[in-house]
């Protein structure tokens, strides 16, 4: 382990002189940067500061290299893996007072933002222009955080993931250097990729201050439609057929009965408790009625039901605003009880048997779990909603996470395809991939000799 510094009055004075009093020890502000949505325990850092420029990021880190104090990036706060839990206590970096949206280019279609923005902001920023940005992790959470931990969201099957609309960076490094990643040019064929480097390196190898991102054409038309399966199978198998298709849907969530029910009781909606899939069609008119055609047909092979539809805009933010809710209707599932939010990722190829067996294991050990996914790239989510204090209830809890996740390495699959890995995916990592985590151990070690820039997530060193 590293012998880290303290944040004593010296490093404390050298930090107001680059923020002024901007910088806090108060208990409530370092309680609240030191917790996530995640069921890990709360770890507070010793201090928080909140820079305004990327050069009082420099400044910051600089002070930090030089004491050795730990330094934890921190955006919304709606990490769900532990990312920002101060684990060798150190310095909270508050990005959220970089909040400014810059050059905007509405004829090369991208757009540079500081890491606090959010994607409300942005996309609200945009209303007027055609544009818009598409990746939707659900929470609003800042754009810095969501390259951070290469997010994802409903949208993720046909507008890609932060990995894919990301141009390039701008981020502080472990020694207080700033390091620009590349231009605005859609491709580029020279050095190393150090823009998908940074990318879901969840702040340990370097603070990202600013980027500049991929815009996408509002569509011509957009329809939104609700079906139901009697089983879940079917569900799966008719998201399967629509992707090996080719078929260009921009949304496809599939929900269990279990997660239906939470919805109706929370969003006040009434659709059938049975295994349910939110679908979303973008393009022309006559596109999306060529969509529309083909999928209801796929679906009703798969004994799916009748299309419920959703094509006034206030009903699609209705249908979605439920969908991005769901971990608030699993919360009231059951008050007071904790949520372990889990995911995996498998090849489309094998989603079905990986959903199916963990509707199995978690009938099996009676714990309260509903499914939900982005399945049209493989992706789907759990919500454990356990008791911490009962020890058996977490040993099931831990139990069932192991198998889920070995179930989909084994598969080819990954242990997160969203959350990222933090400190609660770090176990599978080895198994995930093998020798590659000695490269990524290298990777740190070169970056960030010292291991202050988010000690104790991802890999050890």
């Amino acid at each position: 382990m590293n012998d880290f510094g303290n944040i004593d009055d010296a490093v404390l004075a050298a930090l107001g002189d680059i923020v002024g009093d901007r910088v806090s020890t108060g208990k409530s502000v370092r309680d609240l940067h030191g917790r996530d949505l995640s069921f890990h325990h709360d770890t507070a850092p010793d201090a928080v500061v909140f820079p305004e420029t990327t050069d009082e990021v420099a400044a910051i880190v600089k002070v930090c290299a030089a004491h050795r104090v730990p330094v934890i990036p921190f955006g919304a706060g709606s990490s769900l893996e532990g990312q920002l839990m101060a684990v060798h206590g150190g310095l909270s970096l508050d990005l959220s007072g970089m909040n400014k949206i810059g050059e905007l280019n509405e004829g090369d279609m991208d757009v540079t933002v500081e890491a606090g923005v959010t994607r409300l902001q942005l996309n609200h920023h945009l209303h007027n222009t055609g544009l818009f940005f598409p990746v939707d992790p659900g929470a609003d959470a800042s754009l810095g955080g969501m390259a951070a931990t290469r997010a994802s969201g409903t949208n993720a099957v046909r507008y890609g993931t932060m990995r894919d609309n990301v141009l390039n960076l701008t981020a502080v490094l472990a020694d207080g250097s700033i390091v620009k990643t590349g231009g605005r040019a859609r491709k580029s064929s020279t050095g190393y990729d150090l823009t998908r480097l940074l990318i879901g390196s969840e702040g340990t190898l370097g603070v990202i201050c600013e980027l500049t991102l991929k815009l996408h054409a509002l569509p011509e038309t957009t329809s939104a439609a609700v079906v139901s399966f009697p089983e879940l199978e079917g569900a799966v198998k008719a998201v399967m057929t629509t992707i090996q298709s080719a078929i260009p849907i921009s949304r496809i969530e599939l929900l269990d009965e279990v997660q239906v029910g939470a919805v109706n009781s929370y969003s006040g909606l009434d659709y059938s408790e049975q295994p349910t899939l939110f679908l979303e069609f973008q393009g022309s008119e006559s596109a999306v009625a060529e969509q529309v055609k083909i999928v209801g047909e796929i679906c009703s092979d798969n004994g799916g039901g009748d299309f419920r539809w959703a094509s006034k805009q206030e009903d699609r933010n209705a249908l979605w605003k439920a969908r991005h809710d769901v971990a608030y209707a699993n919360m009231a599932m059951r008050p007071g009880a904790k949520p372990w939010f889990t995911d995996v990722c498998v090849p489309i190829s094998r989603l079905a048997e990986n959903i199916l067996e963990a509707r199995k294991d978690i009938d099996a050990s009676g714990l309260t779990a509903p499914i939900v996914g982005h399945v049209g790239d493989g992706n789907f989510h759990t919500t454990i909603l356990i008791d911490e204090d009962n020890t058996g209830e977490m040993d099931r809890a831990r139990e069932f996470n192991d198998r889920m996740v070995k179930r989909a390495i084994a598969s080819g699959g990954t242990c997160s395809g969203e959350h990222g890995v933090g400190i609660g995916k770090k176990e599978f990592m080895e198994l995930e991939y093998g020798t590659g985590v000695a490269v990524m151990k290298t990777i740190k070690r070169a970056l960030d000799p010292d291991n202050i820039l988010n000690p104790g997530k991802i890999v050890d060193t």
